[in-house]
């Protein structure tokens, strides 16, 4: 069972106003500023946000020593963004995830999406959410220093209907509670599935350590099972004696190579929506606790989705070199993406993506850091 962490503001003393600051960060080729938006507070953590893609573009974490760390794996220039997308940070839609055979129905009308994973359509398509620039709407110090960036989405963009007005917010508090919080509303029938891609390696993005070793808890008692394409079957597969058991603390290599699971051989590894526990919907229920035995250092992830996707960095292949030079290699980073259940538009037993006209899709999650003791 998941324990929430001690508050890092109950161990570090005084208040501090976290503080936002921007810094032009690039051009793309059509002559768009991108901008660079830092928040940081006085214990330690720094966030740094790029308004291409609305990206979570490095975060600095203190260890158990005070050492800190860049936790997620990105780029340091614009141009890597634009040429080489592996939605490092990005933040991804109009639908994350998969929908199975590029197509969907609503209100008897039938919508075809470009198929940019294999036979289905994977985080919004060719063009998504995380491959355009986003106008910075505010940028705000005090308490939580929090950045809002706002995407308007054209009718029939990515073949979704309704123009769709997408805001993401990301706030830093000095509990070290870095939150991100997309809102999104539309003229016209539509749906919707935003999350954030992060890559987290909590011994740090240079290190030459994978995050085979760190030591996952899921608060989900049963996932999705895919197909040989990862859509779900339809199914919920119970984690109990399975490798996808993480109910307790486990280190995430312990049964990464079960090739005796078909599920595992279907993702090369993790891939898998986890159906989490408690209801979606309201305040965000701790969902994931992540830590860094060497290191120390801890996240814990709260969300109000339905489910998360655990995905363990199967596909990074040597061919990109991050923010500090060294080339990012499979199990190098690993991504929990709160959202709603893979290809649910197309699978009404996993409930609705719908979004209508008046409504406001949410989607909140918070990334808390602690530390652990040795």
């Amino acid at each position: 069972m998941l324990a929430a962490g001690a508050s890092a503001a109950a161990l570090a003393g005084a208040a501090h106003a976290a503080e936002a600051s921007r810094a032009p960060f690039g051009t793309l080729a059509d002559g768009t500023a991108i901008e660079r938006i830092t928040l940081t507070n006085g214990r330690g953590i720094a966030a740094s946000i790029i308004s291409y893609g609305a990206t979570l573009q490095a975060l600095e974490v203190p260890d158990r020593a005070g050492k800190r760390a860049d936790v997620v794996l990105g780029y340091a220039k614009l141009d890597d963004y634009v040429a080489v997308p592996k939605y490092f940070g990005s933040s991804v839609g109009r639908y994350a995830n998969r929908i199975a055979g590029g197509h969907f129905t609503l209100d008897g009308r039938a919508y075809t999406l470009a198929t940019n994973d294999g036979p289905n359509s994977l985080h919004g398509g060719r063009k998504g959410f995380d491959k355009v620039a986003w106008t910075v709407v505010s940028v705000e110090s005090g308490p939580a220093a929090r950045v809002v960036l706002r995407y308007v989405s054209p009718d029939g963009e990515e073949g979704y209907p309704g123009t769709l007005t997408v805001t993401a917010t990301y706030s830093l508090d000095e509990d070290n509670a870095l939150a991100i919080t997309y809102e999104a509303r539309t003229d016209k029938p539509t749906i919707v599935n935003l999350t954030n891609h992060s890559f987290f390696n909590l011994a740090g993005e240079g290190s030459d350590t994978s995050i085979l070793g760190h030591v996952l808890t899921i608060a989900a008692d049963a996932i999705t099972p895919v197909d040989e394409t990862r859509i779900p079957t339809g199914a919920l597969r119970p984690v109990a004696g399975t490798a996808f058991d993480f109910r307790t603390p486990t280190a995430i290599g312990a049964r990464i190579r079960d090739a005796s699971d078909q599920q595992i051989l279907y993702g090369r590894g993790y891939d898998h929506n986890y159906a989490l526990n408690g209801t979606a919907g309201g305040t965000p229920r701790l969902a994931a606790r992540l830590e860094d035995p060497a290191s120390g250092r801890v996240m814990e992830l709260l969300s109000d989705q339905k489910g998360v996707q655990f995905y363990s960095g199967n596909f990074l292949d040597a061919s990109v070199a991050g923010k500090s030079g060294r080339v990012y290699r499979q199990s190098d980073g690993l991504a929990l993406e709160p959202q709603l259940f893979p290809d649910t538009p197309n699978q009404p037993a996993f409930g609705s993506a719908r979004l209508d006209p008046g409504a406001v899709y949410r989607n909140r999650a918070v990334y808390r850091f602690t530390t652990s003791q040795r």
